[in-house]
């Protein structure tokens, strides 16, 4: 048969006594239609497939077999069905819609039809179940379309359909009659279909041939490297591998072939099957359908291996070959993989609902679950699968373990570490270096060596494999002949890996790349490895930092080793440092002698140990005789032993030592003794015997026996330099030990443990703190003070381990002399270097262990995140860009302290800026502006903001510090204005040193520094200082989004309906009157970034200056979030498909600037554009909509499948998806409704906006609930097809009855005047609600609570005589009103848990005159220094006047009225915190300046203005006028926003409309009065806010205003 891949024969596997499954390249195109219609004769041939593939493999076949008939002289028919692809279809529904249209055609589908299954698993399952029951069971073939089925679904007669209870619950055994493998198929699935596939592969060999385990090892980066090919190719990408495919596809098959020929029915062999199934389909009933079959079976593999090995029938390193061949396929084997939370959209598997879903497994024993257990690679424990113990699952299933105190008294145990670390390490270095085959023994398998060996076979330092069920690492070196690679070296956190790696790298020879490039984690990139660099480069390699300076990652050039001769090394750095120089030494180009200068080096054991191993591999290094601390290494090639032993690691044997210490118990480790290579062997010796326990060592062995009772003896100075890692262990026992002189005990010597995995020295003193033990730190060691283990407190929360292998294993080991259980955090950290270690303490220890899950909202968790809200805030720019003002908003924002970074270096230098540069020249004042940012960032990282010059990003090093300080700690805040003001007022500032170059040129040159090293952008329009208040309180919304104190969606997600008005303007300049009416009735305003157009550029796509100018005016106009959006052309807008740099840089400046929510279109771009994008998101605040618009309509809601591959992709990166599709039908519209249900059911927390468009479409809009874009009737066009306003679409959802109308009052009397039932039925209709506001003209209280108990009952109103009368009607009043003494608005607050609705009471009083005092420019945080308020009157609007400063901030608060002794009693009903301060109105002008040491920028009036006022009180009030305004100075620079506050009158009286006050305040000048009518708008704006939920301040002022005052006031 001719084929373009394949042999010219094809592979044929027994199934049940036939021939039946075909496997190659090429059977759907060449043979499947021949075959069929002669060896399986039939009138009728149904084909099943989904949409995706019918278009495109029908058509060909429909052909073949028309061809094939027509040669064989057969007259059958060929039908065809279609069905939505996705998990979804695998229903009841869509096997009765197939059954239905195979009785429909005429004549019905008989008996002797052949149904043909063309598809994945879905398909398979499927159309077998419809095979095994139409007709009572007709024949049916099976044609996998993927690896998965191909190896899987496809073989073994399983059919079966899911339930909302479970996936294939209903079902039947029924075998096809062919399977046809075909290959070819292989070549159009996408890299992650194929890689799901490979589980199963994986799986197979895991459980029946350790060859064809090993085969896929061997093979493993060539299958990769086909895989990862241009799917383009098709199948032609796997040629190189084709025997390979065939052969290890084949053996899959062939497998699962014999088990099903003798065990069909599943009644015990067929179990093995399941492999990494009962966990993997629990967990897969959580993740469906983000993350695949496979992908959750990979993880349940290593899970159920992980419970062998827990249970005591697998070895350790069984479990790490098999994750490490999962790994390199490119499958998780964790649920905390940060790719399965990505694809699953941070769906959460509890241990609870796994146990659940295992419990419905078909294999399980009734209650007892069933589990199939590995006894080695290749082979199971048993031929079935067994019974397990819920305990044990819980304990391997939980991220968290809870040790039990308690073991038996006799115990003597004989426990093996893993091996060495530092010796697994170092070994495969040198055997990798070396020439020849060297076996390796026991090995540590743990995360740190999987990835030097995985960096070591890049490089193609030696080649590996494994022998003895993996017990033997097999090496072949290859002389130290390596190459340069293009792939990245990954190295985690594996800090040895990355600093013996470092030097091997300089050897490397140019293949086809020059350098290779070593990076890590997050802390690996914090973890310093400055000085081996260093001297590297001293010696001739050439070495770059591509993110901070002195520390990972690095690009490495490849240079065949560095120069050799003299290398001169600190002594107090690592021995790492040392050992990676030593052991790469014999490959420089000429002989190296290393220096170690200054002193005694730091953990000399393991120097000697690097030299020892050295001289096992044929390199003998001379330590010098006349100098200290000096090698000589000869140039040479190691030449590798036979074999090689790896000793049991000396810190991990620590811990099983500390337990018979700490128990009073026996251990023995066998292969550790006095001849050990490693420091921490002598942790018996010298810590544990003068502890008081008995220590016996030969040669190879230390037996430990621990007092009686474990009763500790303290260790009073102990110098733990030669085990620094064993400290922890000394540490936790040191917590229980007393006795003698003291309970202290002192360990010194360890200083280069604050930078190991973490500062652990700091962990372990806030740790043992949870025990109540007391520890002191100083610089290289601490204290620790010993207690009696029954004062011992359990651990509040649990003991957080900070991802550290040795904190976890030390605080198990403290658990045990602890009274009470303790929770353990984090277990998993411990498979750095034991993994096992869990399953030691239970099996060879006897302690119980129980699996614990906390909830995700407990401590430990936000112990892990970065809390930037405590750290400091660093503000950057360019001088006159607004900085300090910037920071003395954001320091009484955030109250922090703030610190101008200028004046605080000038305060220590003792000069000023001028002076420092004209005496010691520029670059001393920029090396001292350095040095203090460093002091600053070191001293106070927490509770300041820093204003810094705008110079600071000059030089490289302070720009690492500013990008490091965003990245990993802090805020750091650039701050612009229009750079033309800028250069303004740079031209008159005369504070700071000129520039000695072009303004403009330092501009250009500092602005990609000013973006790199911020990570929020605030950009300051032009604005008069009379609103200045308003730009203060805009600069506080941006930093309560940006510091994540507030959380918009949350809100969102409470709320009934939410709107956002999406804007059609091309620049918002001409239009900022008018927005706020465009806005008024929504929840949120959508900038439409591709619909902007600079009116001073030809380009299509706007500037990023434009978009910022733009983004800026929005927020200063319109007080809503942002969404912030980018339409492609493909999907309705107007941004160019393929301008990915442009889409990526504005969407990073939108995150920057704080924008709400990002609008982000993930089908339309790559990863490389949308990875940066989500990376970034996921450090802010802001929300990501993941959207898909479909205006070509290519998708449909009545086959909801079609959405399924784009809903999956929105999950990975959206906190709310957004789907778009189109209506041709109402019908479309209730589809969408229905596909809007399921996703409820899926995903309960996930927001989904799902609308169609066009006018068919518009029900959709009505009914989507959350988030609805909508249109304005002022906007030019509407964004979309369809769109209504928010009006339009409320009144819909009246007329569907989904918003009844409310009834709402305004009690009191008399009211008749009242303009409130005017101002409320305004906006009503404005924003389309169907609400009555009415007078209710009454002080009856019964008919009152009649009203308000009304059902119909929306909100009320009330004013005098009942604003406190009306108080016990309600069950709740607000603080603010009960401080106030009076309710003017009652709330209705519905109730979820009773259903009722709750009365509260508040008081819009204070609320309205805050926002007419903010109106008028009045803001507390402008101006230096505190900001003092004053109120003029004493009776019961004074207290809501009181309670108004004190809110804004203002202190202290005069207090000034005709009755001084009224005046005292009022200010004794307010708390201390108010900072009352009566001024008597008879004093003269000396005794009332000296009780006012500052004045009043705001004043509140609440005396009646219908008669004169108090003579006394006028003069005084002249006096507080006069000089008020006299002392209204500026020391701002012009256009800083600086300058002094304007003084604010606001005048509560409303007859006469001039009232004395006012012109008391007028004739002083230098105060801006305010009409008190001015607040009866504003309170009115809140009550209704309170009542519907809509935002109308600072949006429905205008109409509002028209209504109340008139449309001239």
């Amino acid at each position: 048969m001719p084929l373009v891949n394949g042999t010219a024969k094809e592979v044929r596997v027994s199934l049940l006594g036939k021939e039946s499954i075909i496997i190659n390249f090429g059977l759907w195109r060449n043979y499947v239609a021949s075959d069929l219609l002669s060896n399986l004769e039939s009138s009728t041939y149904v084909l099943i497939t989904d949409t995706n593939l019918g278009s495109l493999y029908t058509k060909s076949f429909r052909e073949a077999f028309e061809t094939a008939s027509q040669q064989k002289g057969k007259s059958a028919r060929l039908l065809i069905h279609q069905i939505p692809p996705g998990e979804s279809s695998k229903s009841r529904q869509t096997k009765d819609d197939i059954e239905d249209w195979l009785l429909s055609q005429s004549p019905p589908c008989g008996r002797d039809t052949v149904i043909i299954a063309l598809g994945g698993g879905v398909v398979g399952d499927l159309t077998g179940f419809v095979a095994a029951t139409y007709m009572r069971g007709v024949r049916f073939v099976q044609v996998p379309t993927t690896l998965l089925a191909m190896v899987d679904s496809s073989i073994g007669g399983k059919t079966a359909i899911d339930t909302p209870l479970g996936k294939n619950l209903v079902g039947a055994i029924w075998q096809p009659q062919r399977i046809y493998i075909d290959l070819d198929f292989l070549g159009t699935l996408p890299r992650r279909e194929l890689i799901n596939g490979m589980a199963e592969v994986i799986k197979t060999a895991a459980i029946s041939d350790e060859e064809e385990f090993i085969e896929l090892e061997r093979h493993a980066e060539r299958i990769m490297a086909a895989v990862n090919a241009d799917i383009s190719q098709g199948a032609a990408r796997f040629k190189d591998v084709e025997a390979t495919l065939i052969r290890i596809i084949s053996a899959s098959a062939k497998f699962k072939a014999h088990v099903v020929t003798i065990d069909e029915r599943e009644t015990g062999l067929r179990n093995l099957l399941n492999f990494g199934h009962s966990i993997g389909h629990a967990i897969e009933a959580f993740l469906t359908p983000q993350v695949l079959h496979g992908e959750c079976v990979a993880i349940g593999m290593i899970k159920e291996a992980e419970l062998a090995r827990y249970l005591g029938v697998l070895s350790g390193v069984a479990v790490g070959r098999l994750q490490k061949c999962l790994t390199t396929y490119g499958l998780p084997t964790r649920l905390d993989d940060e790719k399965v939370r990505k694809l699953s959209g941070g769906k959460v598997c509890t241990v609870d609902g796994m146990l659940k879903k295992m419990g419905v497994d078909k294999k399980n024993d009734g209650a007892k679950k069933k589990v199939v257990l590995l006894s080695a690679i290749g082979r199971t424990y048993e031929q079935k699968a067994s019974v397990v113990a819920d305990s044990d699952l819980r304990v391997v299933l939980s991220p968290s373990v809870e040790v039990v105190p308690g073991i038996p008294n006799d115990l003597n145990v004989v426990c093996t570490p893993p091996g060495s670390k530092s010796i697994s390490n170092r070994a495969l270095v040198l055997a990798a270096l070396g020439r020849g085959t060297c076996r390796v023994k026991n090995l540590l398998t743990s995360a740190d060596t999987e990835v030097m060996l995985e960096a070591l076979a890049r490089l193609g330092a030696a080649t590996f494999s494994w022998e003895e069920d993996g017990e033997v690492l097999v090496v072949n070196g290859n002389g130290g002949r390596l190459q340069a690679t293009q792939h990245e070296l990954y190295l985690g956190n594996a800090g040895t890996a990355a600093r013996f790696l470092t030097s091997v790298a300089t050897l490397t020879r140019q293949s086809h790349v020059a350098s290779t490039v070593l990076t890590g984690n997050a802390r690996m990139k914090q973890r310093p490895i400055g000085d081996l660099v260093d001297a590297l480069r001293e010696n001739g390699a050439g070495i770059e930092y591509m993110e901070n300076t002195g520390s990972l990652p690095l690009n490495i050039a490849a240079s065949a080793g560095f120069s050799g001769g003299e290398i001169k090394l600190a002594a107090k750095v690592s021995s790492q440092y040392v050992s990676s120089l030593l052991m790469c030494a014999p490959y420089a180009k000429k002989p190296v002698t290393l220096r170690l200068v200054g002193g005694k080096p730091v953990s000399q054991p393991y120097i000697d140990m690097t030299i020892a191993m050295m001289a096992s591999f044929g390199v003998s290094v001379q330590k010098s005789k006349t100098e200290d601390h000096t090698y000589h290494i000869p140039q040479g090639i190691y030449k590798n032993p036979d074999e090689y032993v790896v000793e049991s690691d000396a810190s991990s044997a620590t811990y099983p030592l500390a337990i018979a210490a700490i128990t009073g118990t026996t251990c023995t480790i066998p292969n550790i003794g006095s001849a050990s290579l490693q420091g921490d062997s002598a942790f018996a010796t010298d810590v544990l015997r003068p502890m008081g326990c008995e220590v016996k060592q030969t040669h190879s062995s230390t037996t430990v026996t621990g007092p009686r009772g474990g009763n500790l003896a303290p260790l009073t100075n102990i110098d733990m330099e030669p085990m620094t890692d064993a400290f922890l262990t000394a540490s936790v026992l040191a917590a229980v030990a007393q006795g003698g002189k003291t309970s202290t005990t002192r360990i010194y010597g360890i200083a280069n443990q604050r930078v190991k995995e973490c500062n652990r020295i700091q962990a372990m003193e806030d740790e043992l703190a949870k025990f109540g033990v007391t520890c002191r730190q100083f610089d290289d060691g601490i204290e620790v003070d010993g207690i009696n283990r029954t004062r011992l407190r359990r651990p509040q929360g649990g003991v957080y381990c900070y991802d550290d292998h040795r904190v976890a294993m030390s605080f198990s080991v403290l658990a045990l002399a602890a009274p009470q259980p303790t929770l353990i955090l984090e277990k998993e950290c411990t498979g750095k270097t034991w993994p096992g270690w869990w399953d030691t303490l239970a099996r060879q220890f006897n302690i119980k262990l129980e699996g614990v899950e906390l909830q995700e909202n407990g401590d430990h968790v936000k112990a892990k995140k970065l809390d930037r809200s405590a750290a400091s805030i660093f503000i950057i720019g360019m001088r006159g860009a607004g900085k300090t003002t910037s920071g003395r908003w954001a320091a009484r924002s955030l109250g922090k302290k703030l610190v101008d970074l200028d004046t605080e270096l000038e305060s220590r230098e003792g000069m000023s800026i001028p002076e420092i540069i004209r005496g010691h020249g520029w670059d001393h004042f920029r090396k001292r502006e350095l040095e203090l940012l460093k002091s600053v960032m070191k001293d106070m990282p927490n509770d300041y903001v820093f204003a810094c010059g705008g110079g600071i990003v000059e030089t490289q090093e302070a720009r690492n510090l500013l990008i490091e300080w965003h990245e990993k700690k802090g805020h750091v805040l650039l701050v612009e204005r229009d750079i033309n003001e800028v250069m303004d007022f740079l031209q008159i500032d005369k504070t700071r040193p000129a520039y000695v170059e072009d303004m403009m040129g330092v501009w250009l040159r500092r602005k990609p520094w000013f973006e790199q090293c911020s990570n929020l952008l605030y950009y300051s329009q032009s604005i008069p200082n009379e609103q200045m208040s308003e730009a203060a309180e805009d600069f506080d919304r941006f930093l309560q989004m940006v510091t994540g104190k507030v959380d918009v969606l949350s809100k969102f997600k409470q709320t009934p309906e939410t709107f956002f008005v999406a804007l059609t303007f091309p620049d918002l300049r001409p239009h900022l009157k008018i927005l706020p009416e465009v806005c008024l009735g929504s929840d949120a305003v959508e900038l439409r970034v591709d619909l902007l157009k600079d009116p001073n550029s030809d380009s299509a796509i706007p500037s990023a200056d434009y978009v910022t100018s733009q983004l800026s005016l929005l927020r200063a106009t319109v007080p809503l979030p942002v969404v912030f959006t980018i339409r492609t052309q493909s999907q309705g807008g107007k941004f160019p498909d393929d301008a990915y740099a442009e889409y990526l840089h504005l969407c990073t400046l939108a995150i920057r600037m704080g924008s709400e929510f990002l609008d982000l279109e993930v089908a339309s771009f790559p990863e490389s554009v949308l990875s940066p994008i989500f990376s970034f998101k996921n450090k802010s605040s802001t929300r990501i909509i993941a959207s898909h618009h479909d205006p070509q309509g290519t998708l449909s809601w009545s086959k909801p499948g079609s959405w399924i591959a784009v809903y999956n992709k929105c999950l990975q990166y959206g906190d709310i998806v957004k789907l778009i599709g189109i209506a041709n039908s109402l019908d479309d519209n209730f589809s969408l409704r229905r596909f809007k249900q399921w996703s409820k059911t899926q995903h309960p927390d996930l927001p989904l906006i799902a609308i169609n468009m066009g006018r068919t479409g518009q029900i959709s809009r009505i009914l989507n609930g959350f988030m609805t874009p909508v249109s304005h009737p002022a906007l030019p066009f509407k964004a979309a097809p369809g769109q209504l306003s928010s009006c339009e679409i409320r009144q819909g959802l009246t007329l569907m009855g989904e918003i009844v109308s409310k009834k709402f009052y305004l009690f009191g009397s008399p009211i008749s005047a009242s303009k409130s039932p005017a101002l409320h039925n305004t906006l009503y209709k404005e924003t389309g609600l169907p609400h009555v506001y009415s007078l209710c003209e009454t002080t009856d209280l019964a008919e009152i609570k009649e009203k308000i108990r009304a059902e119909d009952f929306g909100g009320a109103s009330v004013t005098i005589p009942l604003k406190l009368d009306v108080m016990p009607l309600l069950d709740a009043v607000d603080a603010s009103a009960r401080l106030i003494g009076a309710v003017n608005t009652v709330v209705p607050v519905h109730n979820p848990v009773s259903g009722k609705n709750s009365l509260v009471g508040y008081n819009t009083d204070f609320l309205g005159m805050m926002d007419c005092l903010r109106a008028a420019g009045a803001s507390a945080a402008l101006g230096e220094g505190e900001q003092s308020g004053l109120v003029i009157g004493g009776g019961g609007t004074a207290r809501a006047a009181i309670h108004t400063l004190h809110m804004m901030g203002y202190k202290p608060i005069y207090l000034i009225g005709r009755n001084q002794g009224k005046m005292e009693e009022l200010a004794k009903t307010f708390p201390p915190a108010y900072e009352l301060v009566l001024l008597d109105a008879a004093a003269a002008t000396s005794t009332l300046e000296q009780k006012m040491p500052t004045v009043p920028v705001v004043a509140i009036a609440t005396i009646p203005a219908d008669r004169p006022v108090d003579p006394a009180m006028a003069a005084s009030l002249q006096r507080i006028f006069a000089r008020s305004a006299q002392l209204a100075t500026s020391t701002a620079p012009k256009g800083q926003g600086t300058s002094a506050p304007t003084r604010t009158l606001l005048e509560l009286a409303y007859k006469p409309a001039h009232t004395a006050v006012m012109q008391m305040a007028e004739q002083v000048g230098g105060w801006t009065p305010v009409q008190g009518l001015e607040t009866l708008v504003t309170q009115g704006l809140w009550q209704f806010e309170f009542w519907t939920g809509i935002r109308v301040r600072g949006l429905g002022g205008r109409i509002s205003r028209d209504v109340v005052l008139g449309p001239a006031a």
